[in-house]
């Protein structure tokens, strides 16, 4: 493979990706919307009960929003990373997988492609969501989206690689509601991304805590958060770059028709 025949595969797959994501407005617009709507409606309905804050040391509503931004962030990467799993399967019923992987280049490459191309879709949307933020004056260091930059590609990266992975075992689109069901929610609930997890260990649920401590989401969200103050997270990095690498490496295993489930279910390249 010579970097002029890398380069050239990176740019149509990336350039098919930006053409889907530019024909399908309701994308983008369901991409801002959600965390949107968590901005502004959830805040405020669950920072505050009864006019009591439930959520302490975030006594204002303000604050609150400053501190969930940072989740809901990692919620636009996360719902992003499903979305490319759930072009995956489409791509695979349609027999667009098999002509993509059947190219005269390494399998792992084209996959890696693929991921590179939802990444950044993924990134841009991110930034597109602190531009909300900003217009509804939620206080987020301008110098901080500079710093995460780095934070939201690696992340992206971890949750596109995840999609990857469960487009290898989703056989047919009608069964991506379960994925929702069974991996985004649980992992966006069961994490820092809406209250720390100091609260949840205080409040007794530790069986929460412990699972929220060992979700990769959880560090994503944590590399992020520091990130956007100008602070490293050593720990969050490594845990986000070990689950980036485990899930790629899952992900072109399964992709091989000799050794992974396409072998069993007759759909490799």
């Amino acid at each position: 493979m010579s970097p002029a025949h890398a380069m050239q595969a990176l740019t149509a797959v990336s350039s098919r990706e930006f053409l889907k994501f530019i024909t399908q407005t309701g994308r983008l617009l369901s991409a801002l919307v959600r965390p949107s709507l968590w901005l502004i409606v959830f805040a405020a309905g669950f920072q505050n009960v009864f006019g009591v804050s439930i959520i302490p040391p975030y006594e204002t509503y303000i604050e609150y929003q400053v501190y969930i931004a940072p989740g809901l962030l990692g919620m636009v990467l996360l719902f992003n990373g499903m979305q490319s799993s759930l072009s995956m399967v489409y791509d695979r019923e349609m027999g667009m997988m098999r002509l993509l992987l059947t190219a005269p280049l390494p399998r792992w490459y084209l996959l890696l492609c693929k991921l590179i191309a939802g990444t950044v879709l993924s990134v841009l949307q991110a930034y597109a969501f602190l531009i909300v933020c900003a217009l509804f004056q939620v206080e987020l260091p301008f110098d901080g989206w500079l710093y995460v930059l780095p934070a939201l590609i690696l992340a992206g990266l971890m949750l596109g690689a995840l999609g990857l992975l469960l487009s290898v075992y989703i056989h047919q689109l009608e069964n991506f509601a379960g994925t929702m069901n069974f991996v985004i929610f649980p992992m966006f609930f069961i994490s820092s991304a809406l209250y720390p997890l100091w609260k949840l260990q205080e409040s007794g649920a530790e069986s929460i805590h412990w699972l929220a401590q060992y979700n990769p989401f959880t560090h994503a969200v944590e590399l992020i958060r520091f990130a956007l103050y100008g602070q490293f997270n050593a720990v969050s990095c490594a845990v986000v770059a070990g689950c980036l690498i485990g899930f790629f490496v899952v992900a072109v295993i399964g992709y091989d028709p000799q050794r992974g489930m396409l072998k069993k279910t007759g759909r490799g390249g």
